[in-house]
């Protein structure tokens, strides 16, 4: 949790340290991978604990740094230039992103990257068993978010498509239409529609998916087994 003055809060595991983050300050961004947690400081710099055993926590000489993405064994960091830099696990290329520009937002997870360039299109590197990078036709993309083994992707249209692993539905976003902002957990895609309502469909064995009858909504967020709502309030 980032907090109004900068500091930051976390709960949860913390067998590597990534819960550590009690004496961070002038923090703007965060993000949470399998096992590290990283930030990024106002400055444009970038803080990381937790598990480093991919050195997916060696950021110390990051700058300009506008957001960070963490999936489960690397960081990924897009700069204020709208090109990005990658640490830790690339067995499957997850890190090979120095070729990328014109980049507005990444997202990543598990063994995978994603990103939204400025003209609307997508590009993605990583793990591809199931399709979850064949995101090269996309068009008018506002948002991305990868799940577990699928990638959703939010159009400026309010419109959402999604590609990859769908066993349990959660890439059946097709006749959405009215969403402003979407979330992906492991086997759950989430979409936040302009009214302050909310959306969800996937596995839905923790309840995760019953959100139907969430009111005055202005972000969602969605973690393996559960989802959270912001109220306006």
């Amino acid at each position: 949790g980032l907090r109004n003055d900068g500091t930051v809060v976390a709960v949860g595991d913390n067998a590597y340290g990534q819960c550590n983050v009690g004496n961070w300050t002038h923090i703007v961004g965060v993000a949470a991978g399998s096992r590290h947690t990283v930030g990024i400081k106002v400055d444009g710099t970038v803080v990381a604990v937790g598990d480093n055993e991919f050195q997916q926590c060696n950021v110390s000489n990051w700058t300009d740094v506008a957001q960070v993405a963490a999936g489960w064994g690397h960081t990924v960091g897009l700069k204020k230039d709208g090109t990005v830099a990658a640490v830790g696990h690339n067995e499957y290329g997850e890190c090979s992103v120095s070729g990328w520009m014109g980049i507005t937002q990444v997202s990543a997870v598990n063994y995978n990257t994603v990103a939204r360039k400025a003209d609307g299109t997508v590009v993605a590197a990583g793990h591809n068993y199931f399709g979850q990078c064949d995101v090269g036709g996309w068009t008018d993309i506002l948002q991305v978010a990868m799940g577990g083994s699928y990638t959703v992707g939010l159009k400026a249209d309010g419109a959402v498509v999604a590609v990859g692993n769908n066993d349990w539905g959660q890439c059946d976003v097709g006749d959405w239409t009215g969403v402003v902002q979407v979330a992906t957990g492991d086997h759950h895609t989430v979409g936040l529609k302009s009214d302050g309502t909310v959306v969800a469909i996937g596995t839905c064995g923790a309840g995760q998916c019953d959100v139907g009858n969430w009111t005055d909504i202005m972000q969602v967020a969605a973690g393996k087994w559960h989802t959270v709502g912001l109220r306006s309030n």
